[in-house]
């Protein structure tokens, strides 16, 4: 089992640039299930989850290639409605293939995914969707079993935000007869990109972006090519090293409308932000002040923020509250965090950070994919040499990690535990 070896103390310095979005990516993947024909997608970042995302559609009877960042997955060969538990159980994602595969074989039976570190994240907003558009719904050993006739517009209503669940039901509604009506839907850039591509592909939705999305059901839809939108994330993970180590990083191919609530809340450090089309430019001399963070849906603060910030305000002057309003277990970092010399007091869904001196490194270990990047950060900063293990969680949502940091001036290495 690899692990990273951070040594502290460098200021970053350069320029990097931003992969394509796993979180676009994968219903995006999913969505070619929905017609035959050849999809090419671009700038499609090269990782585990993205790996097992195409691994579940071959074994459906898709044909998938991926070269340089491109993958081309024809659909025209689908003929297997089940998502088997060996495979779903890899990523959580693969419950995307839910709503295709009931809008095109009128039936799925998919494994129920597994529980995950950060917290409950239960399907049954996505179901009682799929209920409402006419599927027969049964949950069977360990799996969801979903058939339909045909499945019918409706009016739908979550009743708490979920991405996945927006995206599932969207997929499922374009194939349906009439119109859908997806009421407190998410509104995340990953919502817009996927409603673009269906609706290059054929699909008639409206509203995408904003917490009402109208859908007008098609006889079909035909294959695209399109790109993946950046990561936010990534994005706003580089901002953060930036401004905790004092840097001057420049950061390319990002879309600055994605990451306005961090972009607001590293201005408020102290970090100058520089704005211009595809590049933020950050940087950040004059120590860092304390800021409060609560987590929220987009636009929001994002959870996946949540542990970047918190590394920022470990070593931040004074002191400040973080609250986590997503999910009930995110913040299992800490307990690694405080190994390195962070004060941090969690009670409930808010930790009080106080600033301190420096971090000193430690051997901690990564509990979850942000966790993971949140880690590498505090090695960033702190004294001797920081050693992280389980960075296995790191490869299914960042894209050449450390090599990206050793473009900036960072002294970090990968090594075979």
């Amino acid at each position: 089992m690899d692990k990273i070896l951070v040594q502290g103390g460098r200021r970053l310095n350069g320029s990097v640039r931003i992969s394509g979005a796993k979180n676009a990516a994968l219903p995006i993947l999913a969505a070619a299930l929905l017609c035959d024909g050849t999809n090419t997608f671009t700038n499609v970042p090269d990782l585990k989850d993205i790996q097992s995302t195409l691994e579940l559609l071959s074994h459906l009877g898709a044909r998938c290639q991926m070269q340089d960042h491109t993958v081309q997955v024809d659909a025209a060969g689908l003929n297997n409605h089940e998502a088997p538990y060996d495979l779903v159980r890899k990523m959580r994602a693969s419950i995307l293939v839910l709503g295709p595969l009931v809008a095109r074989l009128k039936r799925a039976r998919v494994s129920l995914p597994g529980g995950c570190a950060i917290g409950a994240r239960p399907i049954n907003l996505h179901l009682r969707a799929l209920a409402l558009l006419g599927a027969t719904i049964e949950l069977s050993h360990g799996y969801v079993e979903a058939s339909c006739a045909q499945l019918r517009g409706a009016d739908i209503y979550f009743d708490v935000v979920t991405v996945t669940g927006t995206e599932n039901i969207m997929m499922a509604a374009v194939l349906a007869e009439g119109t859908t009506i997806l009421r407190n839907a998410a509104c995340e850039p990953e919502i817009e990109a996927l409603a673009d591509v269906l609706n290059r592909m054929g699909a008639s939705i409206r509203g995408a972006g904003t917490p009402e999305i109208v859908i007008e059901g098609v006889a079909r839809l035909h294959p695209v090519t399109a790109q993946i939108i950046p990561d936010r994330i990534e994005t706003g993970t580089f901002m953060a090293a930036a401004a905790l180590t004092g840097g001057d990083v420049r950061i390319l191919g990002a879309d600055p409308t994605h990451v306005d609530a961090v972009i607001h809340k590293l201005r408020l450090t102290g970090a100058h932000i520089d704005v211009q089309d595809g590049t933020i430019h950050v940087q950040s001399n004059n120590g860092i002040g304390s800021v409060d963070v609560k987590t929220l849906p987009y636009p929001g603060f994002p959870t996946d923020m949540q542990a970047q910030f918190m590394v920022l305000m470990t070593v931040a002057r004074g002191s400040c509250l973080i609250s986590e309003t997503i999910f009930e277990n995110r913040f299992i970092h800490v307990g690694e965090l405080r190994r390195m010399g962070a004060d941090i007091t969690v009670s409930g869904n808010a930790a009080l950070i106080k600033g301190v001196a420096k971090l000193s490194g430690a051997p901690v270990m990564a509990t979850d994919l942000r966790a993971s990047a949140s880690l590498i950060l505090a090695g960033l900063i702190a004294e001797n040499t920081t050693e992280i293990n389980r960075v296995y969680h790191l490869d299914r949502g960042y894209e050449s990690l450390e090599s990206k940091f050793q473009q900036l001036g960072a002294v970090i290495r990968r090594v075979k535990a």
